[in-house]
C-alpha cells in the first residue's frame, strides 16, 4: 500500500475529518504536526503547490490537496486506484 503522510495543526477541524476518513477506511498515514512550525509550513505551501492550508495530504509524494479533495477522491472511487 502506498504511504500516506497528512500536515496537520492542532486546531484543525479538517485535519480531524481528514484523519477519520483515513481510519474508517482503515489506512495507515504519518501525520506530521506543522503548529508553530514555521520553516516546516514554508516547506508545505511549496510541496503543495501553493496551498497554505491544512489538512495537506500526500500519497507517496504526489500532493493531492486537502480534505475537500481527499473526500472527492473516496467517492470516485480514486483513492482506492492511488493507494495500490
Amino acid at each position: 500500500m502506498a504511504k500516506v503522510r497528512i500536515y496537520t495543526t492542532k486546531l484543525c477541524a479538517y485535519c480531524w475529518r481528514a484523519k477519520h476518513l483515513l481510519a474508517r477506511k482503515g489506512i495507515a498515514y504519518e501525520e506530521i504536526d506543522v503548529s508553530g512550525d514555521d520553516q516546516a509550513r514554508a516547506w508545505l505551501v511549496e510541496a503543495s503547490g501553493g496551498r497554505r492550508t491544512v489538512p495537506q495530504i500526500f500519497i507517496e509524494d504526489r500532493s493531492i490537496g486537502g480534505f475537500e479533495e481527499l473526500a472527492a477522491l473516496e467517492r470516485s472511487g480514486e483513492l482506492e486506484r492511488l493507494l495500490a
